[in-house]
């Protein structure tokens, strides 16, 4: 009786608005983009759906390590974001599974068509570089138009780029060049690059603020950052190889046996919604194009349209086999030269 008549109590407490819901539970992601945007999806999402969002911050190489190593018994339930090739090895790998979110059908086809509907497209970005060109001038260096023009000894010491063992963005650069110029021709250039390197940092990002704060006067990095770094008030430019450049179609991907399944796929759906993706460039300082043809594109984003694209493998150079052994290839010839 007891029983009875306390349950009730609650019930009443509750309909008076006394009791609070029980909480809906928590969603564990992986999150690769700007730690801004990380900062905002911990903060919309909940208001959005009220459950709890954990996140771990890693660039793209750094995240898929992580994954690869716990799969027998993963910490994440979603990973969001991220370049493109690694949510590629990581499906083929079992590490992640596809889901089909409800939007599907609103995501831009182009898209979709270049990852062969094999993970979900969150965002495209142009890979470039950022240039401080009052660096350059008083070193008595030109500003770059094509990747050769990296390999000009007047600018040894003045350039930066993400390491691909730890970087989406330092591996899309990679296959870049090799779909530009072949694998022999290209790792020829990566090697004249090489030697002007004076940095590579551990994250895609990371070369904008070297840049900005007159450390190098090139850092290879996706458009959308180096126009974060400008808006932030750093005084540098930004600019893209005339021989061609690739891109990346940034990832969403449900990791296979996540604890939290129902949460990580209403995190996805919302994640892929226009309000959800809003929240990027409005609250996250990441000015990619969105998936979501019903997402408003961000004025500042750069457009397909004005550069010259390659038309990137994602199928191929997203394999694992393939990106092993390009990323391997580029450790032992490359990275291990004296500069």
């Amino acid at each position: 009786m007891k029983r009875v008549l306390g349950l009730l109590l609650v019930l009443l407490l509750a309909s008076l608005g006394v009791v609070s819901a029980a909480p809906a539970g928590r969603v564990n992601v992986l999150c690769s983009p700007n730690l801004v945007w990380c900062d905002a999806i911990k903060v919309e999402f909940p208001k959005a759906t009220g459950i709890q969002l954990d996140y771990v911050r890693l660039s793209s190489g750094e995240a898929f390590a992580r994954m690869r190593a716990e799969a027998a018994n993963p910490s994440f339930d979603v990973w969001f974001a991220g370049t493109g090739d690694p949510h590629l090895e990581a499906v083929e790998l079992g590490i992640t599974e596809f889901y089909r979110p409800k939007s599907w059908n609103d995501l831009r086809p182009e898209f979709r068509e270049a990852v062969g509907g094999k993970y979900i497209p969150l965002y495209a970005g142009i890979l470039g570089w950022a240039q401080n060109e009052r660096l350059l001038k008083e070193k008595g260096a030109p500003v770059p138009t094509t990747w050769k023009d990296l390999t000009n000894p007047r600018y040894k010491g003045l350039i930066a780029m993400p390491n691909p063992n730890t970087s989406g963005t330092g591996y899309t650069m990679l296959a870049t060049i090799v779909q530009i110029y072949g694998e022999k021709a290209g790792f020829d250039l990566l090697k004249l690059i090489h030697r002007n390197i004076a940095q590579y940092t551990r994250g895609g990002a990371d070369p904008g603020p070297l840049t900005g704060r007159g450390e190098i006067g090139i850092g290879v990095t996706f458009l959308h950052d180096a126009i974060d770094n400008i808006l932030k008030g750093f005084p540098i430019t930004y600019g893209s190889a005339r021989d061609g450049t690739g891109f990346e179609i940034g990832g969403l991907s449900l990791v296979k046996g996540a604890r939290n399944r129902d949460n990580a796929i209403t995190f996805i759906e919302w994640a892929l919604s226009p309000d959800g993706q809003r929240v990027a460039a409005e609250l996250g300082q990441s000015y990619q194009i969105p998936s979501n043809s019903k997402t408003p594109v961000p004025r500042v984003a750069p457009r397909f349209q004005d550069f010259v694209m390659i038309k990137y493998d994602f199928l191929k150079y997203g394999k694992a086999s393939v990106r092993d052994a390009l990323i391997k290839k580029w450790s032992a010839e490359v990275f291990a030269l004296p500069r």
